[in-house]
Order: C-alpha cells, then sequence, then structure tokens
C-alpha cells in the first residue's frame, strides 16, 4: 500500500504542476494530453538515464537462463491474481486453468522456476482488477501517464490497490525482501523487452501517441474477452514485419509487464501520429514494465 499511496501522490503533485499544460485539440480519449505528454517525456528521460543502463547490466552479468527463471517465477506469482480476477468475473473455466498452473508449476516447478503448465497445455491468461471493473461495466476514464508507473486510465490506476492487495510478494517479510523482489521483477522485466522499445523508437513516428493507441487498444481487447486467449510472442529477430512486432512489443509493454503472450492490436496501435504492457521501460516514457510490474 505505501508505494500505491506515493504513486497516488505523485501522480496528483504532477497534475498541479502541469495543469497549464495543455494541448489545443486534444483526442476525446486524452483530455489532458498536455499533462501526459510532459510526464511521458519525464519517465522517458528517467528510463533512458536508468533504467535502459541497468537492464542492459542485468541482462549481460545474468545468463539467459537464469533470466528465464526469474521471468518464470514472477509469472506464477502472477497466476494468484489472474485465478482472482477471473473468479471475479466469473469466468470458472480459466480459473480453474490459472489454479491448475499456480499448482502444477509451484509444486514441480520448484516455486515456479520451471513452467512445466504451458507444455501441457493450460493457457496463460492475463488479467488484473482493471480489467476486471471493466468486463463490469465501469468506464475508462481519461488516458493517464503516471509518473514512473507509465501508461494507464482512471479506472485502471483506481484498480491498482487491489492488484497490491492481491500480490503475494507484498506479504512478505520483512519489508526489504519484498522491495528487493519488486526491483527484480522490474529490473528483469524492463531486460526481457529491450528489444520492443528499440523497435518502437525505430517504428513510430510519435511514440507517445503509438503508446497511447497501443496501451488503450490492448485493454480493450483484454476487457472484450482477450484476457482468457493466448498467442505466441513476436519474433523480434525477424526483419520482415518489423512494425507489427513493434506495435505488438508496445502494447504489451503498455499493458503490464511482464512477458505476457498478447497479440499485435488490430487497430489504434499504428506508426501514424494521431500513438504500453503489463506488465515497460520497453517504451520510451514508460519507467516501469507494463504501468505496473505485478499487472500481468
Amino acid at each position: 500500500m505505501t508505494r500505491f499511496r506515493t504513486s497516488a501522490v505523485l501522480a496528483v503533485g504532477a497534475l498541479t504542476l502541469a495543469g497549464c499544460a495543455t494541448v489545443t485539440n486534444p483526442t476525446p480519449t486524452d483530455p489532458i494530453e498536455g499533462f501526459n505528454r510532459s510526464m511521458y517525456t519525464f519517465n522517458d528521460k528517467l528510463d533512458k538515464a536508468v533504467m535502459t543502463p541497468v537492464a542492459k547490466g542485468y541482462r549481460f552479468v545474468v545468463p539467459q537462463p537464469g533470466r528465464d527463471m526469474v521471468t518464470n517465477f514472477f509469472s506464477n506469482v502472477g497466476d494468484v491474481y489472474n485465478f482472482a480476477n477471473n473468479l471475479l468475473q466469473l469466468q470458472i473455466t480459466a480459473a480453474v486453468q490459472d489454479l491448475m498452473r499456480l499448482t502444477i508449476n509451484t509444486l514441480w516447478g520448484v516455486g515456479g522456476l520451471f513452467d512445466f503448465a504451458t507444455p501441457a497445455g493450460l493457457p496463460k491468461h492475463s488479467q488484473d482488477f482493471g480489467v476486471t471493473l471493466g468486463k463490469w461495466g465501469v468506464p475508462d476514464g481519461p488516458y493517464l501517464v503516471l509518473p514512473l508507473l507509465g501508461p494507464s486510465t482512471v479506472r485502471d490506476t483506481a484498480g491498482m490497490a487491489a492488484n497490491l492487495y492481491l500480490d503475494p510478494t507484498s506479504y512478505i517479510k520483512p519489508d526489504w525482501v519484498s522491495y528487493s523482489l519488486y526491483g527484480v521483477r522490474l529490473v528483469n522485466t524492463r531486460a526481457n523487452l529491450l528489444d520492443a522499445s528499440n523497435l518502437l523508437e525505430a517504428a513510430a513516428l510519435d511514440p507517445y501517441s503509438f503508446t497511447r493507441d497501443a496501451y488503450l487498444a490492448r485493454r480493450k481487447y483484454l476487457i472484450s474477452g482477450g484476457a482468457s486467449g493466448s498467442a505466441p510472442l513476436p519474433n523480434y529477430e525477424e526483419e520482415d514485419g518489423a512494425a507489427g512486432a513493434a506495435g505488438a512489443g508496445a502494447a504489451g509493454a503498455a499493458a503490464g509487464a511482464g512477458a505476457q503472450p498478447m497479440p499485435a492490436p488490430a487497430s489504434g496501435a499504428s506508426a501514424e501520429p494521431e500513438p504500453g504492457s503489463p506488465q515497460g521501460s520497453p517504451l520510451p516514457g514508460t519507467m516501469v514494465p507494463g504501468g505496473l510490474p505485478f499487472r500481468r
């Protein structure tokens, strides 16, 4: 809760300081675009100065198998709130699949370090409380770029408190262990999405608008039923369709942290100005992957 309250205070303070920043013809979904662009620039500079060098160092020091185990561990943690949110949405089949994934990977995957559930045919879902609110009819509200946390909406920001309550790592004591896990999750997610951020910068004429549209399209996709689906991650090494891969990376980053499977948005995320995961930042202007590391 401390992290959430701190972020909320920062957001309110930044809104007050940036209240004079306006756009002549703002997008209807982005009425405070002046503030959001200022915050995006702040996050982008902080990301390039701090997070990107740290993520590159982490990638250099920790071999791929080690990074895969860290990714699997936090993905397994994410299945806890995938399960809880699918229950809240009355998605019983998806909730049972989440519970089976959690059981298999925790017991046989050494606490989630290895993923045996996916090869067994159990799909990985992408849920958070913001999606749950959306499925029960709560509107998005204006698009909002949060200090350090990145792309969000008023509804998704309100859902962050519930996400914290559902995150098992937030209950670990002493507190320094919980904060350490939070930091490792952030750096690991940022390292996983370094290639996506490079492609976004190369493909998007206006990275801010690209990120905004990718984030909103991704959230719409999840709320319309895509949260219970799965799709392979894009191949960032393919030269053909680099812009499509960038769109997928941008949407995944703007939506949520973490290395979550997701398709590229079908609409609203183009390389044209007008423009992101969970579980970032992989996107310029997004300090924390996916808005929040615990958003899966």
